[in-house]
Parts: C-alpha cells; structure tokens; sequence
C-alpha cells in the first residue's frame, strides 16, 4: 500500500512538474531555477562552518556571494579564503549549475520534452520528420554532456596534476592550508563557467610564474563561453567525417530547426572566432606594448610577461580572473580593460 501511494505521488509531482515546465515562460522559467539555485546556495554556505569559525561572513555576505556564484558574475564582498573547503566545493556546484554550456543542457532537454509532447498529439503518418527532428536532439543532447563532462574531468585531472607536481604551486596551497583537489575542482569550473571565483585572495597573481597553469586554465576559459559555438561545431564535423549517422547529418544541415542557440551555422562560427580572437591579439599587442617595462610585470622574465598578459586579455573578457595586480597597472590599460569588457 505505501509502495503504491508512493509511486502514485512521484507519477503525480513528475506530471505536474513536467507540465510547469513545458508551459511556463522561458524568462519565468529562468527566473525561478536561478532564484532557486542562490537560496539553496545561501542556505547550505550559512549552515556550512567557514575556515575560522571566528570570522563567519555575515549574512548578507552570503547571500551576495550565492547569487553572484550562481550568475557567474565573481564580484565578492568578503575573501575567498574565508569559506571551509565544502564551502567552496558548494560555491563549485552553483557556479556548474549557472554556467553557460550547462543551462543551455537543461534548455535543449526542454526543448526534446516539448518535442516528445508534440509527436504524442500527432497522427503516426505524419511523424517521419517529427521523428528524425527528436532523435537529432537526443543526438546532440549526448554530444553536449559528452563536451561538457569531457572538460571538466580533463581540466580538473591537468590543474591537479600540475599543482600536485609542480613544487612552487604546490607550497602556495600548503601555505594557504588549501586542499589540492578542492583548489583544482573550483578552479577549474569557475574558469570553465567563466565565474572567476578562485579559492585564493590574490586570483592567479600567486600562480604568476607557473606558466604551465596559465596555459591550461587559457583554453578552458573560452571553450566554456564565447568560443563555446565554435567548437561546438567543429566537434560536429570531426564526427560527421567518421560517422555518417542520419541525425548527425540533421543537426549540421538544421541549426535554426532544433532551436539549440548555442549551434550556430558554419558562417557565423567563423565571424564569431574570428572577431573573439581579433579582439584577444588587439590587447594583448596593446598591454604588451604599454604595459612591458610597468611596475606590475616587475621581477617576470621575457615569457612570464608573455603568458601572463595572454592569460590577461582572455580573462578579460571571459572568466575575470587576474594575474596582475590591476592597482599597479596604467590608466591607459585599464582603460583598454574596460572597452575590452
């Protein structure tokens, strides 16, 4: 009896939420996953003990730093060195939820849900097209997750790896009593969400001389965001040229059709790389031509300036985070820094 009670109420909460789903209004929708998301994130950081019990950041501290983990908008009001390690494994999890690549997932599962509901009103006949539409979806549904898993396991594994190995990295983790799979799992999905949020005060300007760093958290910075698109696509055609599967060909052939924003045609994917990167090497030319000889840059070699001002100009208009000390940087370039934001 309370087996069957049981399965009546969850067939009962999966129809209801299936129908909220499928006929609430996407800015609704949106609105209610991401209020949902921060006040479960302000609850669990407020019944999380923080590093020093003594030094417990205040409520509204929370609260401001839940919603800006779950917009992926890295401003922060208290230092990050404050929060426990579960604090910033929670503070983790709402930036992987309010990342980009990840919410346009829940979209497109939206989307295959809204599809199964309209070949379930429509005649057999006439379900040929219907049909080949939603197994596309499903398709590049599993290509999406396969993208999204693959980056985080392959940044988290390169970041752990690195600091595990690299003695000066690991010191600065010991010195800031800071859990190397900790530091790896939140660095690497606020890089990828392009959140900023890293679990050290300083951003990367601690990591500044470990080149080897920069160079992976670089490429993770924009597969996550803007470029995002573009190897989206690419990923697409490296499987279209060993697999000749129906579906694959759907997806290639009908972007505008499955409604996926985020898959764009060939012509825009390269207006889009082009113009990403068009502004990334404009200033980066300019910050090494201004900022080379300035005070921020002191004590670096020719290739620490290099990699640390092409890690600079990505993360300006990606992820945020800084391996310079901005305050010690000219007007001229912080102007740049703002145009370029």
């Amino acid at each position: 009896m309370l087996r069957c009670l049981c399965h009546w109420s969850r067939a009962i909460l999966s129809s209801f939420l299936r129908a909220l789903l499928l006929r609430l209004d996407p800015f609704w929708r949106q609105l209610c996953y991401f209020v949902s998301l921060f006040m479960l994130g302000y609850f669990v950081l407020s019944i999380l003990e923080p590093r020093n019990p003594m030094n417990r950041p205040k409520s509204y501290d929370l609260l401001f730093t839940a919603v800006s983990a779950v917009t992926v908008s890295s401003m922060a009001t208290v230092e990050m060195e404050v929060f426990s390690n579960t604090q910033l494994f929670s503070l983790a999890i709402l930036m992987l939820l309010g990342g980009e690549v990840f919410t346009s997932m829940l979209e497109l599962q939206i989307q295959k849900v809204k599809l199964s509901e309209k070949m379930k009103n429509r005649s057999n006949t006439s379900n040929t097209d219907i049909h080949l539409k939603y197994n596309s979806m499903k398709f590049l549904g599993v290509i999406v997750v396969s993208y999204f898993v693959a980056f985080q396991i392959s940044g988290f594994l390169l970041v752990s790896l690195y600091v595990g190995l690299v003695t000066s990295a690991k010191e600065v983790l010991v010195k800031k009593n800071l859990n190397i799979q900790v530091f790896s799992i939140v660095t690497t999905i606020s890089t990828f969400s392009n959140c900023g949020y890293l679990p050290t005060n300083e951003s990367m300007m601690v990591f500044k001389k470990n080149l080897g760093l920069l160079v992976i958290l670089i490429p993770l910075s924009l597969l996550g965001n803007t470029l995002y698109p573009v190897f989206l696509r690419l990923l697409l055609l490296f499987f279209g040229k060993i697999n000749s599967r129906e579906e694959l060909k759907y997806v290639l052939d009908n972007e505008a059709e499955l409604g996926y924003y985020h898959l764009l045609s060939g012509v825009h994917c390269w207006y889009l790389a082009l113009t990403s990167i068009g502004f990334i090497v404009i200033q980066f030319v300019l910050l090494i031509s201004i900022g080379w000889k300035s005070q921020a840059m002191d004590g670096l070699n020719p290739s620490e300036k290099v990699i640390g001002s092409l890690f600079q100009v990505v993360n300006t208009r990606h992820a945020g985070e800084s391996v310079f000390d901005l305050s010690l940087i000219s007007p001229a370039i912080i102007v740049l820094i703002i145009t370029m934001m």
